[in-house]
């Protein structure tokens, strides 16, 4: 299979730069509406939110350069359990990114075509981000960055036009707006609210961490911190631009509320500059739904390799694209916009309250890294005071989007959260105690068909056999000389969270590390502590480095991934991303 090219600083700020800079399209009208003429005030709050979140997004991503952003902080630093339930709510975002952005795109362009129909337009336009996410990476990075080029092109032709017209027009408007009675009562209520709502418009950020291992050696803290350059940039202006063009009631509206930029540039520009504004929102929105195709892909194939999702997604193309992760995530985008009628303001409250705990969860994981792999080298560290702020602001957030009060006629945030995030749950749950759950089968079939022993007789095997071949997957622990007591942690982590009978454990031997006397007894003892799994003790002569642990993955067919080591110390010569996926469990 060919090896797909790696993502340049260009390609890889496109591909998430679309999904956070679209948010310029609503993000503002959206804070004016609960922060009135504090909104760029609440906007650059959110711009300093993320500032911190750059460090935290460094430290944990550079520690761990692997696919699958929160999920793989929580898989390092804590259990799978854990980390399935950030990847369930990071998937839940991807998907209703992915909807909402595509239908929003279609009805910028009915707004152009009024004849279009929406739910068909929005289907073909999901489809064909899924195919172009199919035929690989690189292609569609080629597409994300003419989207984005031309959305900051765009914006930047809209502002110079802004500027002009409020240079003969003055800012009369804006000093009117400013005196006018606080929106929510009170200032801090306010920007409370407002911040709340404008947390919204850095969904996307998070993407990068993603589709890590597709960027170039480098690229991802450059990405972040061009991603928030451009929000912290675009959107308080945005919003200084609006209250500076029209009156408070104007801009509360609900016509306004929609279509802010169009109509900010149909007053300074006429109807072509409207008409560009329009194309660039169909744009900038489809490139989001690349986004969120891009994204998922990266994060499902991550859980597929540590089988919680079953093996059958890891399945390959030409182009190097898990395109059966692909398909499967395009349809359930299709049935989600088919199961609302197009109403997808129904999955506002899975998209708000999944995409802020996502980042949340991402803060706690920057301090279980910390905590528990204090050694583990990293490039850049947060520190914690930035980590705790960062955290809270996003707890307020979230505080702040469950506590709206729903548009007349919709349920509330946490009810629609729940009806996607309890099966999606319930499916991931079902997966990490699949052979548990097959046990309990074997009993209930025992207890009714008994009478009938030899279906019964059949079905015991079967059922047995699948088991066995979920348990006979091998798996590696590389032992530096630990201790009985860092043993002991590593067959209580391999007990709760693998599925196996067998381990090796390896001790790597050379001139500098020579094989400590107690190391066997030791062995022999937990061997006899867990009479459920196999222990085979190997000595293994050389030095440890990456080619050591391919060859042993090779002569023994065990993968990379179901391989483990300790935390590495700051004298360990290689970077964890260079030994191939091995896992740090102590």
């Amino acid at each position: 299979m060919k090896k797909h090219e790696k993502l340049s600083v260009l390609a890889s700020t496109a591909i998430c730069g679309n999904d956070i800079s679209s948010s310029v399209l609503y993000v503002s009208a959206l804070a004016i509406a609960f922060a009135g003429q504090y909104a760029w005030v609440t906007l650059l709050i959110v711009s300093l939110v993320l500032f911190l979140f750059r460090k935290i997004y460094g430290e944990v991503v550079g520690a761990l350069p692997l696919n699958g952003g929160a999920y793989n902080a929580l898989l390092n630093t804590t259990s799978k359990s854990m980390a399935s339930f950030a990847a369930t709510l990071t998937l839940l975002s991807y998907m209703a990114t992915a909807v909402i952005s595509a239908n929003e795109a279609i009805h910028y362009l009915h707004h152009l075509i009024p004849g279009i129909p929406v739910i068909i337009a929005t289907i073909l336009l999901l489809t064909f981000f899924g195919v172009l996410t199919i035929g690989g990476v690189s292609e569609s990075a080629k597409v994300a960055i003419g989207i984005f080029l031309f959305h900051l092109a765009s914006f930047a032709l809209l502002s110079i036009f802004i500027i002009y017209f409020l240079l003969h027009s003055g800012i009369g408007i804006f000093i009117e707006n400013w005196h006018l009675p606080t929106t929510g009562g009170s200032i801090i209520n306010a920007i409370f609210l407002g911040f709340a709502a404008s947390m919204l418009g850095v969904s996307g950020f998070e993407s990068s961490a993603n589709f890590v291992e597709d960027q170039q050696k480098g690229v991802f803290p450059k990405t972040l911190k061009n991603m928030w350059i451009v929000v912290s940039v675009i959107n308080p202006l945005a919003a200084l631009f609006a209250l500076a063009l029209f009156a408070m009631p104007l801009l509360q509206s609900d016509a306004y509320q929609n279509t802010l930029l169009i109509e900010m540039a149909s007053h300074v520009g006429g109807n072509w500059l409207a008409i560009l504004i329009a194309i660039d929102a169909f744009l900038v929105l489809s490139g989001a739904v690349l986004t969120s195709f891009v994204g998922v892909s990266g994060l499902l194939e991550r859980m597929a390799l540590d089988r919680i999702l079953p093996q059958y997604f890891l399945k390959k193309n030409k182009k190097g694209s898990s395109y059966r992760i692909t398909i499967v995530f395009l349809l359930l985008t299709i049935s989600v916009l088919l199961i609302t009628n197009g109403n997808v303001k129904l999955l506002a409250g899975v998209y708000t309250i999944s995409f802020l705990s996502v980042m949340a969860l991402f803060g706690i994981g920057n301090i279980l890294l910390k905590v528990k792999r204090a050694s583990l080298p990293r490039p850049e560290k947060a520190s914690w005071f930035a980590i705790l702020v960062a955290i809270s602001a996003v707890v307020f957030a979230l505080i702040g989007n469950v506590s709206m009060e729903p548009k007349e006629g919709l349920p509330s945030n946490v009810s629609v959260f729940l009806e996607y995030f309890i099966p999606s749950i319930i499916f991931i749950s079902i997966m990490l105690n699949r052979t548990l759950l097959l046990k309990v089968l074997l009993k209930i079939i025992h207890s009714v068909f008994d009478p009938f022993r030899k279906a019964v007789l059949n079905t015991d095997k079967k059922l047995l056999s699948i088991i066995d071949k979920i348990n006979s997957q091998e798996f590696v622990f590389f032992t530096k000389g630990d201790n009985l007591a860092n043993l002991n942690q590593v067959m209580m982590y391999i007990s709760k969270n693998e599925h196996t009978k067998k381990l090796k454990l390896v001790f790597v031997s050379n001139a500098d590390n020579k094989l400590p006397k107690t190391l066997k007894k030791e062995v022999d003892f937990l061997d006899r502590e867990y009479p459920e799994i196999a222990i085979d003790f190997i000595i293994e002569e050389g030095q440890f480095t990456p080619k050591l642990i391919k060859n042993l993955s090779e002569r023994w067919n065990i993968p990379i991934n179901f391989m483990f080591i300790g935390s590495p110390g700051d004298r360990f010569p290689y970077k964890i991303e260079e030994l191939g996926g091995v896992r740090l469990i102590i």
